[in-house]
């Protein structure tokens, strides 16, 4: 299943990374950034204003591993929108991660023989298992709400206007469902996400904003469309950024 582990995923080199474009070739600001590492710990480099755009424009030898990409992209981004949280941007940003692999969205777990296209289904199967497949069916629900709103909004929209689909509060609805089921169940708390899920469940509209933002920026920059317009003038009616001037 999926933890907030993505930030205790970075290695050494992401660290050297960090230094090398928050420092941008100066020996004395590299020697500053390497005592605050040391001092304060990785947090205090990885949350540094503007460390997302300068890793995307880094130049140098090497690239940001994907680890290191999205971690500091999702915790800026919802930094950006007001969610300053750090294990949930480490969950979300593990979420991202993980189901960026292969067929690993439409399934509860990696090995897990069942399929879902569609959270009709997952709600389907809920009142039918119990236990840890139960469990994990509720945070699915979350997850792959959050991932399809989130990181897809071409594709929300798309369906909705084409093929009458669900809008964005549909996928609200069941996500915040799934997130809320989950923190009540008591397996969340062996796995200490209980606070995660909670928050996740509470935080779900902002933090979906925040996603597409995200996408917006960085996997779909085609010019802006006339739907993509109305989806943000409406979204940051809904929840501002806390500045004008975009993450990435």
């Amino acid at each position: 299943m999926i933890l907030a582990n993505l930030r205790g995923r970075l290695a050494a080199d992401d660290l050297r990374m960090v230094i090398e474009v928050l420092s941008r070739g100066n020996a004395s600001r590299r020697g500053y950034y390497e005592r605050r590492l040391a001092a304060d710990g990785p947090d205090a480099l990885l949350d540094e204003p503007g460390l997302p755009r300068l890793l995307r424009d880094h130049a140098g030898c090497g690239h940001p591993s994907a680890v290191l990409f999205i971690y500091v992209g999702v915790r800026h981004t919802l930094r950006h929108a007001g969610v300053d949280d750090v294990r949930l941007a480490d969950y979300l940003a593990a979420l991202l991660y993980e189901f960026g692999f292969k067929d690993r969205a439409w399934r509860v777990s990696p090995h897990d023989d069942a399929t879902y296209r569609y959270l009709h289904e997952i709600v389907a199967d809920l009142d039918g298992e119990s236990g840890r497949r139960g469990f994990l069916l509720r945070v699915h629900l979350g997850n792959f709400s959050l991932w399809l709103s989130g990181v897809f909004p071409e594709y929300v929209t798309h369906r909705r206007e084409r093929r009458g689909g669900p809008d964005f509060s549909y996928y609200e609805a069941l996500g915040s469902r799934g997130f809320r089921l989950a923190a009540d169940h008591r397996l969340a708390r062996e796995v200490d996400l209980a606070d995660v899920y909670r928050r996740a469940a509470e935080a779900f509209g902002q933090l979906r904003v925040a996603l597409n933002r995200l996408a917006d920026q960085t996997l779909f920059r085609a010019p802006t469309s006339p739907d993509r317009l109305l989806r943000q003038v409406a979204d940051d009616a809904r929840f501002p950024p806390l500045s004008e001037r975009p993450v990435f």
